[in-house]
């Protein structure tokens, strides 16, 4: 079998295999080839993939006779000419909003597999893509913010007085705000945190925040499908708002997390809330391209608001391009690494499969994902 390993566009530094993922497929007794250049924006040079055992080449060359095409991010159809019938494509798709893309890839005859689809399944949590960058997401969202904040993160006791700790607030406990909340613990900040799903609280105490819940509204455990947080009651959502109005106004840096999939981000902090933080506050907004947790957020852009700096954060694993890659690579390998057959040495896909059903997108020259599908079909 012979896998393929693209360079990204201009955009994304990230790369979708590195040396120790080459050798292992190679150890599966797969042949890589990598495209000339692939690598070099993660710090991995031609030269490191080749002492790997992967051969180097154009584009075209790459793709001759490849069974499987892995990608960051999904290529246009017109980009993979060459690709044969029946091909893998790998990688994060996008495919509710690259409707037309998918159609490509059907039209092609590759088999698309879409990572961020990945089931949240004890089985998969080693080839979740979502999980492994929203880590380095959650990290560097604390970093950024302590840039921009402008003021020391701890508690300093000096001759000349004393420095008060950073009071940060983490809005939303999923993979990037466990992150946030422990990086933040880690540069000395004054910790709290919030979600509507009330099985995390004992994982905010436990690295050693102030949990921050609604304790008013009973009966609200905020558990969507795949572990994600669902769409709460009106109810809820007025005393969230109350709750978040009290306790926003005496924070220094804000992380909001909230993302609801196939939706547009929850907005958990209105303009008027964010008058009452004070001037020169931070927040990171890690829901930006999802339209946004805070209101007047800008994806991409930093703005200021009544004095405090909303970050719009964009794919902030791709600032750390490095580890990034090399996280999303052990992805790949071990979701094709998963389903290898040994004798006849490529990956097999049981079309009964939960994995298989979520991720696969189009197999057989049409589109197969249910997600997909037009309703009532």
């Amino acid at each position: 079998m012979k896998i393929a390993v693209l360079s990204a566009g201009p955009d994304e530094p990230r790369v979708a295999a590195i040396p120790e993922t080459v050798k292992k497929f190679i150890g599966l007794g797969a042949e890589v080839a990598v495209e000339k250049g692939a690598g070099t924006r993660a710090s991995i040079s031609d030269q490191d993939y080749a002492d790997a055992g992967a051969s180097l080449g154009a584009r075209a060359d790459v793709l001759s006779g490849a069974d499987a095409i892995l990608v960051v991010e999904g290529p246009e159809p017109s980009e993979l000419a060459g690709a044969k019938t029946g091909a893998l494509l790998v990688g994060a798709l996008d495919p509710v909003r690259r409707e037309a893309a998918i159609e490509g890839y059907a039209r092609a005859g590759l088999d698309a597999i879409a990572m961020e689809w990945m089931p949240r399944i004890t089985r998969a949590q080693s080839m979740d893509i979502l999980s492994s960058q929203s880590n380095l997401a959650g990290y560097k969202a604390v970093v950024d913010a302590a840039s921009a904040y402008g003021r020391a993160f701890p508690m300093m006791m000096t001759a000349a007085g004393t420095v008060s700790p950073a009071k940060v607030f983490v809005m939303g406990v999923g993979v990037a705000g466990l992150q946030a909340i422990a990086t933040a613990k880690r540069l000395g900040a004054q910790v709290s945190a919030t979600d509507v799903r009330s099985a995390t609280r004992e994982q905010i105490m436990s690295l050693g925040a102030k949990p921050i819940f609604v304790e008013s509204v009973e009966g609200i455990e905020g558990e969507g499908s795949g572990g994600y947080a669902g769409e709460m009651s009106d109810e809820y959502k007025k005393a969230q708002a109350e709750l978040v109005s009290s306790h926003i106004a005496k924070q220094d840096i804000v992380i909001t997390t909230a993302l609801i999939p196939g939706r547009p981000a929850p907005r958990l902090i209105s303009d008027a809330q964010l008058a009452t933080m004070r001037g020169g506050s931070v927040i990171v907004d890690l829901a930006a391209e999802a339209g946004g947790n805070v209101e007047g957020t800008v994806a991409g852009e930093t703005v200021v608001r009544h004095g405090v700096h909303v970050i719009g954060a964009v794919q902030l694993s791709r600032s750390l391009a490095g580890d990034a890659s090399a996280l999303f690579a052990r992805n790949l390998y071990n979701f094709l690494a998963a389903f290898w057959d040994a004798e006849e040495k490529r990956p097999l896909f049981p079309d009964d499969d939960e994995i298989v059903r979520g991720v696969r997108l189009t197999h057989g020259g049409k589109i197969v994902n249910e997600r997909l599908q037009p309703a009532g079909e």
